[in-house]
């Protein structure tokens, strides 16, 4: 498989899951507005959104007035933002329409129509959009999409590119969305352990649509040792971090299998490396060692993996 395709593949995968994530984060911002806050209004919470995401710096540049309806306009539809959600499956369809012939009818069905409603609804009046509605469009249509995948692509080296790029962004989103919990989204020390707390983290289980298999794994109360386990170190947990490590791993090594020593296959070492150490983690540990801090080690991981595919598969002349 040349780069190029290969690089279209697995930004597709990475784009796709993007734009859910956007979606997502804007749900947390939803039901945020339900909650009791801190008498600050609901700043502190909404810009926690905008850092999950990596965007406060761009928004701030853009926006003058940090209010839910901005929020929305700036993760949905604003082009300027590589992050929204428009940007996100532009640039998906975009990608999957130059590897036309690398995807199944199916699949580039399932895209491009995702891309056209999206486009409509892009055109409507915003007074007349409701932002729950929005988000299940993208999470039902992104679910479609993958479900495309699953049931008709080739295991190949390209189904292994998409999925590198699915399992990639994933395990990102995932962490980021935790790290705005404990590190932003909680306005004070004193509230840990409190309803708002607890509140706090059955948002992040239903924004991950998790909150069902939560109470599947653990039942019980919604405690941050239980969410963090869950999300973190459970391999049961389709989202969890430990999760998307092994479906990266598992990825990598179809490709190191497939190309030999045609490439160097770094990241797969590199994403060995990181999956052991989660292996060699218990939740106790974590907490220890400060949940931000583990963390913001692990985004800085996943980014450090990306890296290497890029080098390894996507920035030469490889082909198969």
């Amino acid at each position: 498989m040349l780069s190029r395709t290969a690089a279209n593949l697995f930004w597709m995968g990475r784009h796709l899951e993007r734009a859910e994530t956007a979606a997502r984060l804007l749900h947390v911002g939803q039901r945020i507005t339900l909650m009791p806050n801190s008498g600050e209004g609901y700043e502190n919470e909404r810009n926690s959104l905008l850092r999950a995401s990596g965007t406060a710096e761009l928004f701030s540049d853009k926006y003058d007035h940090l209010s839910q309806e901005n929020i929305e306009e700036f993760m949905y539809f604003d082009r300027g933002n590589p992050s929204s959600v428009v940007s996100c499956f532009e640039k998906a369809r975009e990608g999957g329409r130059i590897v036309r012939t690398a995807l199944t009818g199916q699949v580039w069905d399932a895209l491009n129509s995702a891309y056209q409603e999206l486009r409509r609804i892009e055109r409507m009046p915003r007074g007349q959009l409701e932002g729950a509605d929005l988000t299940d469009f993208v999470t039902r249509s992104a679910s479609t999409v993958r479900g495309a995948i699953n049931a008709t692509q080739l295991r190949n080296d390209g189904w292994h590119f998409i999925n590198l790029g699915y399992g990639l962004e994933r395990a990102d989103a995932t962490a980021r969305i935790l790290d705005v919990k404990y590190f932003v989204l909680l306005p004070r020390v004193e509230f840990v352990g409190s309803e708002l707390d607890s509140y706090q983290w059955q948002v992040i289980l239903r924004a991950l649509s998790a909150h069902r298999a939560f109470h599947w794994a653990y039942g019980g109360d919604v405690t941050a040792g239980r969410v963090a386990d869950f999300m973190i170190l459970n391999g049961e947990s389709p989202r969890s971090l430990i999760t998307s490590l092994y479906e990266t791993v598992w990825n990598l090594e179809g490709l190191a299998r497939r190309y030999g020593a045609a490439v160097p296959h770094t990241a797969r070492d590199k994403a060995r490396e990181v999956l052991n150490r989660l292996q060699n983690h218990d939740i106790e540990m974590i907490f220890d060692e400060g949940l931000h801090e583990f963390l913001t080690w692990f985004i800085g991981e996943i980014a450090a993996i990306s890296v290497l595919v890029h080098q390894d598969y996507l920035a030469g002349g490889m082909q198969s």
